[in-house]
């Protein structure tokens, strides 16, 4: 069971949260800026000068989600087993339904399939380029 307050659970469930999210939107950022460079390399070129930048949208895109359940957005509570916490899956609101909702789409799907097509463009331009080189 879990062995401490209801504060220390909200301040567990969202660190991991924080840090799940940050995780996944760095791995989604990490997937474009590579397909950037090997598709479009006249636009590659420049994305040192913006690493700072991407990092903080990173970091501000997570921190937003993970927040959103302090404001009552949400919630954050223990596990099923009672072992840990997280957020509360099962919706008791509205409000909390178009959390996990946002969540699934923002957080999971749209990174998982910008991840997807970014290695996939990487695969197709290297083949293509790989086609070209032993045609001549």
């Amino acid at each position: 069971r879990w062995l401490f307050d209801q504060a220390v659970c909200t301040l567990y469930a969202f660190c991991g949260v924080l840090f799940g999210l940050c995780s996944l939107a760095s791995l989604t950022v990490l997937s474009t800026v590579c397909c950037l460079k090997v598709c479009c390399p006249a636009y590659g070129r420049c994305w040192h000068d913006h690493a700072a930048g991407l990092l903080l949208g990173v970091w501000a895109y997570a921190l937003a989600f993970a927040t959103a359940p302090l404001a009552q957005w949400g919630s954050y509570g223990p596990e099923p087993y009672g072992t840990a916490c997280c957020i509360t899956w099962e919706a008791s609101s509205r409000e909390a339904t178009l959390y996990i909702l946002a969540l699934l789409i923002f957080c999971y799907l749209l990174p998982c399939l910008l991840i997807v097509v970014s290695y996939a463009l990487i695969l197709w331009t290297v083949w293509v380029s790989r086609r070209a080189v032993r045609q001549h």
